[in-house]
């Protein structure tokens, strides 16, 4: 069977239930320290634990609620934000809508609680009666704290975001690099490969004794492949025009060796040759190709390559199974699977309906 590979995603720096906790501690102990450096000489601060039990319970369940409240609603407003307006793309925009929401909806969670303490809890009559001097202080002391409490939260959000993607972007570097190595060693042992060696001098030395211009030629084209390897296998991306050049010298070593046993059909889309793909994905597939098919003159192995009109190149071979043939090490495909995941948001697509296999690469951005 042909190589297919899972990938897991990667993981925030702060479960939102954590944050649900950590954020109303914090909002909780904010409120009372504020309020305190605010007007530490005010009458409530003293005998203050020597209220009512019942009282003071009452008053930490009150604030505790209010807030989990504002807690709540701003990691919704940070996650609902996240999937439209991301940090990465629009830092300026996304900073300022997050603070004016945050900033109303704290001013509008104070109005609301005010106009509700005022009719539930002080009677209806209460509320058309204009606040005192002493109320309204409190209540811009409140919107103060509130406000404070918000950015505080905002400000954790940032910090917490910013480092989720600093952590996840050093794994990101440091499975490309890991990749990258992969795909030279994978590239060193097709160099060093005594079998691939000896077949390719052993077809090109029959082929001088028969023709000295097919000999040169398959010379020619033998040290393009092992320029092309020892040139672009460090690189992340590479056009598909090269690729392509790449896949001609290629096929040529293997239409050298296999004869009739293979067949090779390219259509590709001029305008799509600055597209980018990375090295060594059409090498790795037709080498996969070959890998698990029968070469046989009688009913040759078809591999095309060709662009579509969603921007994809396939590369499609019928299925022509080798029997009693070895566990696949998986590493081929899987390879191209690891570089794209982390090369952009694009996924690759392998379809196999017992007839084809097909691999749909997603041809990057031009150059």
């Amino acid at each position: 069977m042909q190589d297919i590979a899972i990938y897991k995603n990667d993981k925030t720096l702060i479960s939102t239930n954590k944050k649900r906790l950590i954020f109303t501690f914090l909002s909780f102990l904010l409120i009372y320290l504020v309020a305190y450096i605010i007007d530490p000489f005010s009458s409530c601060w003293d005998g203050y634990f020597k209220r009512n039990m019942f009282e003071i319970i009452g008053e930490w369940t009150f604030t505790i609620i209010y807030s989990f409240i504002i807690s709540e609603f701003s990691i919704i407003v940070h996650d609902k934000l996240n999937k439209f307006l991301t940090w990465k793309d629009s830092p300026t925009e996304r900073l300022l809508l997050e603070t004016v929401i945050n900033l109303f909806a704290v001013l509008f969670i104070n109005l609301l609680l005010e106009y509700l303490i005022s009719k539930y809890y002080f009677g209806p009559q209460n509320v058309t009666i204009a606040p005192s001097l002493e109320e309204k202080r409190g209540m811009i002391q409140n919107i103060t704290i509130s406000v404070l409490i918000a950015l505080m939260i905002m400000g954790i959000n940032i910090g917490s975001h910013l480092i989720t993607n600093w952590k996840n972007e050093s794994m990101r570097a440091a499975k490309l690099d890991q990749v990258i190595l992969e795909t030279e060693l994978q590239s060193l042992k097709l160099q060093i490969d005594p079998h691939f060696v000896f077949n390719n001098l052993s077809v090109l030395s029959e082929i001088i004794l028969e023709d000295q211009q097919l000999g040169y030629e398959y010379a020619e084209n033998f040290s393009k492949i092992y320029r092309y390897l020892l040139v672009n296998s460090k690189k992340d991306i590479i056009s598909l025009e090269e690729e392509l050049n790449f896949l001609n010298s290629y096929i040529f070593l293997i239409k050298n060796r296999f004869g009739d046993g293979v067949n090779f059909e390219i259509n590709v889309n001029p305008a799509k040759r600055n597209c980018q793909l990375p090295p060594l994905t059409l090498q790795l597939l037709v080498e996969n190709a070959l890998k698990h098919n029968q070469t046989n003159k009688r009913k040759p192995l078809k591999i095309k390559v060709y662009t579509n009109s969603q921007n994809q190149l396939v590369v499609e071979n019928i299925l022509i199974p080798i029997e009693n043939v070895s566990e696949s090490s998986g590493i081929g495909i899987s390879n191209i699977i690891k570089r794209y995941d982390l090369l952009s948001n694009l996924k690759l697509q392998i379809k196999n309906d017992g007839k084809t296999f097909n691999v749909i690469l997603p041809l990057l951005a031009q150059a």
